[in-house]
């Protein structure tokens, strides 16, 4: 039987299609609803009527505590434009509680253990909310998504609930606000020295096939190096994590910087463990044959980021993990400086058995928490406004990414330019200002989600043309919603950890040939020794109990 304070999946897609105002006032149903006699106080410096695309101004001047998380890349300034111009347009000040990005997880943890976190607990990613849902600490703010009108439309135009959906607790709310994305935005893909390819009539490659093909002809013609040297190894637990992270995608499975233990297979209606399926294994084995052939650098799965790129630098590779910005601001330019000639230019993630498809989930992103405190608050509704116009309205949106129009930006026909003397992550090295350090506008903080327009509109020549065609590509299915209760999340946790990291540890094995393919079976079993049967069916049982009581 369905408890009182659950949604059906019906009643809750019903809602977040609702953006009328008489929820704030007392109209509203069930859980997504709210509770009209609290809110009814709570509205002090509150819009009586806010709508979505309406400028949001506080009835009176009004403050809100948040965690900042300080990235020394642009340190946090109080004589930031940003913090002047929020508070202009909306009536509120926001007094940061400032966090070094390096000890931000930890001291967020610590403060809301205590019970001394700010209001507004921004740049968290799911799951790590989890932690705080048993204690009462962060609020179910699915409950309050009402208040919302500019993230409720835009969660009803794009589509996003299924995706929401999947963060969705044991009852069937959510404690995370998450950045919202209209497309899924990939980042990473293999990139490749064009120059040399067109001295041996080589073209870019398109499949994962293609790119065995290119590495050969290049080994060939330089037997004395690896074609292919490799990065982003060491700050990650996951060797290779970008790497695996694409090449999955290709075949399906999610690794690297992506892979979790339970993976949903949508012909068996059931949860099965990604480390132990034929397309992981698939993965695995093109890996070992490029190792086998010398045609990946072995070292790429334990090298320092610096040793990969001065490879390439070197001409002792061709071939390197690539994002957009690296692949602009590092190998371009320092090559460009060292190789006469040398051009190199970034793929859209080759195509493997998969087809052409992205992962999906991939349109939330960081988010935001709402300390339980905040509640009790008088001025409660004015802030959940003023979180949907800041992060969630086209305006506010635009306002953290580029800052003040004929300030810091001009646009015209949805073209964004800097204004003279201002650079953006080094778009100009002799501007005298930078849009990040010296006004504190494209603070990871602040800016994240919203529309391709918006999101594509900082995209560099190489980026657009990247994104431009992995927009084209379906999205994998989302897994779907499968909350554990508090005792199976503890239970959970002590096997995911063990079994997680036997299939990092033994993917390398199989990846360098330190364990033969043929083992594959032994390995399976290994992972069975170590509960993975077990943790399969506490999430398939939790995936049948939440599909019951709210379908």
């Amino acid at each position: 039987m369905k408890n009182a304070g659950q949604l059906s999946r019906r009643q809750i897609l019903a809602a977040a299609g609702f953006i009328g105002l008489a929820t704030l006032t007392g109209c509203g149903s069930g859980e997504d609803g709210g509770d009209s006699k609290d809110l009814s106080k709570k509205q002090n410096g509150a819009m009586k009527e806010y709508r979505a695309g309406q400028q949001f101004k506080a009835a009176k001047p009004l403050s809100f505590s948040m965690l900042h998380n300080n990235n020394p890349v642009y340190p946090l300034k109080g004589d930031w434009l940003f913090w002047k111009e929020v508070t202009t347009r909306t009536g509120i000040t926001l007094k940061p509680v400032d966090v070094p990005l390096a000890d931000y997880e930890k001291k967020r943890s610590v403060l809301i253990g205590a019970g001394d976190a700010p209001f507004l607990i921004p740049k968290t990613y799911h799951p790590s909310e989890v932690a705080f849902v048993s204690s009462g600490a962060v609020l179910p703010v699915s409950e309050y998504v009402h208040l919302m009108p500019n993230y409720r439309a835009k969660v009803k135009k794009w589509r996003l609930e299924p995706e929401l959906d999947s963060i969705r607790q044991s009852d069937g709310k959510y404690y995370l606000l998450p950045g919202l994305h209209e497309k899924a935005k990939s980042g990473y893909s293999l990139s490749f020295r064009t120059d040399v390819l067109d001295k041996l009539g080589l073209t870019l490659p398109t499949t994962w096939d293609e790119v065995y093909t290119v590495l050969k002809a290049l080994r060939q013609e330089y037997p004395d190096t690896y074609p292919w040297t490799d990065r982003w190894s060491t700050n990650t637990p996951f060797p290779c994590g970008a790497l695996f992270s694409y090449l999955g995608q290709a075949h399906g499975v999610k690794a690297g910087w992506t892979y979790s233990n339970l993976t949903f297979d949508a012909e068996a209606r059931k949860f099965v463990f990604n480390g132990a399926t034929d397309s992981y294994r698939r993965m695995v084995e093109y890996l070992r044959k490029l190792v086998a052939e010398k045609l990946l650098d072995p070292e790429s799965f334990t090298q320092q980021d610096e040793q990969a790129v001065q490879k390439l630098l070197a001409e002792k590779s061709y071939v390197i993990s690539a994002n957009p910005q690296e692949l602009v601001q590092n190998y371009r330019y320092n090559l460009q400086k060292q190789v006469e000639g040398a051009k190199i230019e970034m793929v859209p993630v080759p195509l493997g058995p998969a087809g052409p498809v992205v992962l999906g989930g991939t349109r939330l992103e960081n988010g935001i928490m709402i300390s339980s405190e905040a509640l009790k608050s008088d001025s409660f509704v004015a802030m959940m406004q003023f979180v949907d116009w800041l992060w969630y309205s086209d305006e506010g949106q635009t306002l953290c990414k580029w800052g003040v129009k004929d300030v810091t930006y001009t646009e015209s026909g949805g073209r964004y330019e800097l204004e003279p003397g201002i650079s953006l992550m080094g778009s100009d090295p002799d501007a005298p200002k930078d849009l990040q350090k010296d006004y504190g506008f494209f603070n990871g903080v602040f800016t994240y989600g919203g529309s391709w327009a918006l999101v594509s509109s900082s995209f560099s020549p190489d980026e657009r043309a990247f994104q431009d065609a992995m927009t084209e590509r379906s999205q994998l299915p989302i897994d779907p919603a499968h909350p554990l209760q508090s005792v199976e999340q503890e239970q959970a946790t002590l096997w995911d950890t063990p079994l997680r990291d036997h299939v990092t540890q033994n993917t390398l094995k199989f990846v360098l040939g330190k364990r033969p393919m043929s083992d594959w079976d032994a390995y399976v079993t290994e992972l069975k020794s170590k509960n993975m049967d077990q943790l399969v069916d506490l999430h398939n049982r939790a995936y049948e109990r939440f599909s019951k009581e709210n379908g």
